[in-house]
């Protein structure tokens, strides 16, 4: 058996889905199978919506995987990076017994998946020396090896804290990991990011798996359209384990028409400038008085520590500014993350900041 199949749920090894009618790939003219209304609504646009979509909308398919550099068949397209996250934990931890890991401060959305699958949460935080944050490759590889993990998920470019994983970090840990647990390594905000995606690796190991999505640097987050790349054979069993249609018309559409050369030309600009603006608004704001440090980032955002943070994020709501609070987070007591807006945005942020408190 594939190194990576052993490590699926023992339950799930032999499981075929939901045959839906569309998995049928029956040719016709006359479509009675799936008892959908034979005439489309007046909101339909010329999309047939009256029928049931491509569980895994081909032409879609292919684009992303030109996109990404990967085989069709390496890549299923998801409901955001959230829908991926979920049928991993659910295809490869059983409830109360296999593991997932995380490094935080990270995206919360693994630990709530874990949470539902009653998967314990083993976490290996995140170290921080001289304002750089780094990943304790030794302690990952030591916690996998104790504490029945079977799924480490990592960011890259970490959200939130801003640094992304080498592929020669990759390589490695991948290469630790090999028949013990799979690592997932979530590549949302790649696109600003100077390092190169992890998704080079699939190749070499079987149990790795790249998260990517639409949401962040192709304007596309009210679409919910993302992709979860990895081998052949874990993407047939996946698609086993998700909805009979995942993908939904319109945003399939939509997610096409973006990634047209000039939908992707344009995201490549709209790239550009994040980073410009994330660079302009780092310096801009390691001047403003109360602001700690200023982290450097590969994603589209910063985090920032205040001297009071509660004063910053009111100071901010006020001015209609709003940031996201990771005062939750375990050592971010004193940190906002701040999107990299516009320039007028940006401009609107910092007037905030530097007004004196009444």
């Amino acid at each position: 058996m594939n190194d990576v199949l052993a490590l699926l749920r023992p339950d799930l090894r032999d499981f075929a889905g939901y045959a839906s009618a569309r998995r049928a790939q029956a040719a016709g003219t006359v479509w009675l199978n799936a008892n959908e209304s034979p005439s489309p609504s007046l909101a339909d646009g010329g999309l047939s919506l009256n029928r049931y979509p491509e569980p895994q909308p081909s032409a879609l398919r292919e684009r992303m995987a030109w996109l990404y550099g990967v085989r069709a068949e390496q890549l299923m397209v998801t409901r955001g990076s959230d829908e991926g996250i979920d049928l991993l934990v659910r295809a490869f931890c059983r409830a109360g017994v296999d593991a997932v890991l995380i490094a935080p401060p990270c995206f919360g959305m693994y630990a709530v998946c874990a949470r539902v699958q009653n998967a314990p949460l083993v976490e290996v935080p995140l170290e921080e020396t001289d304002g750089t944050w780094s990943l304790d490759l030794p302690g990952v590889i030591a916690a996998v090896a104790g504490r029945k993990v079977r799924i480490v998920f990592l960011c890259s470019p970490a959200n939130p804290t801003g640094q992304a994983l080498s592929l020669a970090q990759v390589r490695g840990l991948a290469d630790a990991l090999q028949g013990r647990a799979i690592l997932v390594v979530d590549e949302a905000y790649a696109e600003y990011s100077s390092v190169a995606s992890a998704s080079r690796l699939l190749a070499d190991f079987p149990g790795l798996v790249v998260l990517r999505t639409l949401s962040k640097a192709h304007a596309l987050a009210g679409a919910r359209v993302g992709a979860l790349l990895a081998g052949a054979a874990l993407i047939s069993v996946l698609r086993n384990l998700s909805a009979p249609y995942p993908v939904p018309a319109p945003s399939a559409a939509l997610a096409l028409a973006a990634l047209s050369d000039a939908g992707i030309d344009q995201s490549r600009r709209r790239c550009q400038l994040a980073v410009d603006e994330r660079g302009a608004l780092r310096r801009e704001l390691t001047q403003v008085a109360g602001v700690r440090r200023v982290y450097a980032s590969e994603g589209n955002y910063l985090l920032a520590r205040f001297a009071d943070a509660q004063a910053a994020f009111e100071r901010l709501l006020a001015a209609g500014v709003v940031v996201r609070d990771m005062r939750a987070m375990a050592g971010l007591q004193d940190a906002l993350r701040i999107s990299i807006g516009s320039a007028e945005e940006n401009r609107a942020l910092l007037s905030a900041l530097q007004q004196v408190p009444a």
